[in-house]
């Protein structure tokens, strides 16, 4: 399937996947990305792309930023999640950080000087993020971080945190380095999807920086500052999962072409081509709809937010039902240890749950369509997420 063009002047992502591609499936069973590929990301500029040159970034736009993530989420998930928990972190300071955070931790995460992780979900606090128990209590010029956070992509490794917590019961956000006394890591391994993300549950044991930490006023670390980064991952999850329906698609076909049972092609059964024709269509569509997000998210339209909620919806879908169709027309092969279109099956279903699952997703779109057409809910029914709210 033929893929749009690299944006001249910024990183190659297209060579950069093509040098590492035969590498993903190792990565998979050992449940590690190696600290050399990290480096070779950073070489490769492939982190800030979508930061102002002045922080070292390579000033892209959104869409600039949502093909580097295809092109690398059709490789490896867990790379894309690497890009993902970067980016989400540093449009989080680039909005609401003051200018001496942006100053100082801007270029760090541009250059892979400190790899970030994006830490806001609890036992009790998934979707609705409303309800985190982690505590930041202040104690004169410190803030002491008080909780347990779950399924924190790149815990196991990550140089600084961003976390949510609450501040005398208002919704607040803070930087927390990694290696600040009190931050104990719990690796979580064989999960169904993203096995080389190094997922780690973490906990955060009366954990003590400075104030200055504190990113955006309390109170506004929910709706502006983790609404901000939410909106902003799924953008980059999006685009990843474009990236995989593609990749699994053009597997899917090249067997089909070229595997012969009893001297006929794959390709001359109308069960398979009608597969194919399904998953080229759903590929297509997620492209045109994360496409079409980001020109909104490029004018600032003020529809961006929703837009790329609908993108993610589909672009996941579209990952979930393409790399099933995959492995159902490899058959064998697509059950092998070193399958991509395997690999990306148990990957997209992830994808269907992170930064929005499918179900909250479709409450939203549905709920923005009724509100259209006039509908009011009444006093007490209540959406409780951020998936909508945060602002751009």
């Amino acid at each position: 399937m033929t893929q749009a063009a690299e944006p001249t002047g910024l990183p190659d992502a297209a060579e950069f996947a093509a040098a590492v591609r035969h590498e993903a499936a190792d990565w998979d069973r050992s449940g590690t990305l190696p600290e050399r590929v990290r480096k070779a990301v950073a070489a490769a500029g492939l982190f800030g792309v979508g930061l102002p040159g002045r922080y070292g970034g390579a000033g892209g736009g959104p869409a600039d930023l949502g093909e580097v993530c295809a092109r690398i989420g059709g490789v490896c998930s867990a790379l894309r999640g690497l890009l993902t928990v970067q980016e989400m972190v540093a449009a989080a300071l680039l909005r609401w950080g003051t200018a001496a955070q942006r100053e100082q931790w801007l270029p760090q995460l541009a250059r892979g000087d400190r790899f970030a992780a994006f830490a806001a979900t609890e036992a009790a606090a998934g979707t609705d993020l409303a309800g985190v128990q982690t505590r930041i209590d202040e104690d004169g010029d410190q803030l002491v971080v008080t909780g347990r956070k779950l399924w924190i992509t790149f815990g196991r490794t990550a140089g600084v945190f961003l976390v949510l917590g609450q501040i005398a019961g208002r919704p607040s956000a803070v930087l927390v380095e990694g290696d600040r006394p009190g931050v104990r890591r719990e690796p979580v391994e064989d999960q169904l999807g993203m096995r080389a993300a190094e997922i780690a549950h973490v906990d955060f044991d009366a954990v003590r920086v400075p104030r200055d930490h504190l990113v955006g006023p309390p109170g506004m670390g929910l709706t502006h500052v983790i609404g901000t980064a939410l909106d902003h991952g799924r953008h980059t999850v999006a685009w990843g999962c474009v990236g995989m329906a593609e990749a699994c698609l053009d597997t899917a076909a090249d067997h089909a072409a070229h595997r012969l049972q009893r001297g006929v092609a794959l390709a001359e059964h109308q069960l398979v081509r009608a597969e194919l024709a399904r998953a080229s269509v759903r590929a297509v569509a997620a492209r045109e709809l994360c496409a079409r997000a980001a020109r909104l998210r490029e004018q600032c339209d003020p529809s961006a937010v929703a837009e790329t909620v609908v993108a993610k919806y589909t672009a996941a879908g579209a990952a979930t039902a393409v790399s099933g169709a995959a492995v159902q027309i490899l058959g064998a092969a697509g059950m092998a240890p070193d399958s991509l279109a395997g690999r990306f099956f148990r990957d997209a279903k992830v994808m269907e749950l992170i930064e929005g699952s499918q179900f909250v997703s479709e409450l939203h779109i549905a709920g923005r369509l009724l509100r259209r057409h006039g509908y009011r809910p009444a006093p007490t029914e209540r959406t409780r997420t951020v998936i909508q709210e945060g602002p751009r």
